[in-house]
């Protein structure tokens, strides 16, 4: 499908502007947002590599505002590290043979984390099996995010479960996506998906998204974030299912 380039930055701007919103909301949802919006007109691979600068600083403006960037990253090290190890192992899906199901893959993944945000599932897990279980959370992690471009699950619902208080948790997040991202990006660039057109694209993208940012956090006193929460994962769900089906018929 040709898209004149006035056409393509209309339609991107209004993609971050709305996954901006989204993030200034509810606190995430920036790269899910996008990329299942952009996953429409454009390979997932094109629109990661569209995300990795608006994506980067939002999450690093998310990360300093919190209060314990020290014990967080003492905690979760062991599934940051293997993010990077599995979105750097899982980058041959860009380019590989199964490249041709990133489509449905991305839709799958999207489903799948609004299945568990509409759940609301009240879950802990004990302090002791996090030695075990945070490398292989972070290792499923980055192959998703190698194969989709989407960094959310089963990282998000794992930091949701370990009984973080909230500013810890906006701020865990926010590490966490800032280390996928950074991977992301690592992977993109040795697959030659990351180059100078994609990089300017990335960079065309963050005003859009900071405006959205700043619009959603001033929205946020004006409407009841728990409503907008579960409207959001309902429009997740339709999105998944439309992008899932899209790539088992392509």
């Amino acid at each position: 499908m040709h898209i004149d380039s006035l056409t393509f930055t209309l339609a991107v701007s209004l993609v971050f502007f709305i996954a901006g919103w989204v993030k200034g909301i509810i606190g995430l949802g920036l790269p899910t947002v996008a990329v299942g919006l952009l996953g429409l007109m454009m390979a997932p691979a094109q629109a990661a590599a569209i995300l990795v600068v608006p994506s980067l600083i939002t999450n690093v403006w998310q990360l300093a505002a919190g209060p314990a960037f020290r014990p967080l990253l003492r905690r979760l090290w062991p599934m940051l590290g293997a993010i990077c190890g599995g979105t750097l192992a899982g980058g041959w899906l860009w380019s590989g043979g199964v490249s041709a199901h990133a489509t449905a893959a991305l839709g799958v993944a999207l489903v799948a984390y609004a299945i568990v945000g509409l759940a609301s599932l009240r879950l802990s897990i004990p302090r002791h099996v996090e030695y075990w279980l945070s490398p292989a959370i972070g290792a499923a992690t980055g192959i998703v995010t190698a194969a989709t471009g989407v960094f959310v699950i089963p990282a998000v619902p794992y930091l949701q479960m370990l009984g973080l208080e909230k500013d810890d948790l906006m701020q865990a997040l926010g590490l966490a996506f800032t280390v996928s991202t950074i991977a992301l990006a690592a992977a993109l660039a040795y697959s030659g998906a990351l180059h100078a057109t994609a990089a300017g694209a990335s960079f065309l993208a963050l005003p859009p998204a900071l405006g959205g940012m700043f619009a959603g956090q001033w929205m946020r006193s004006k409407i009841r974030p728990a409503v907008f929460r579960r409207c959001f994962f309902v429009g997740l769900l339709a999105l998944g299912g439309h992008l899932a089906l899209h790539g088992v018929l392509a």
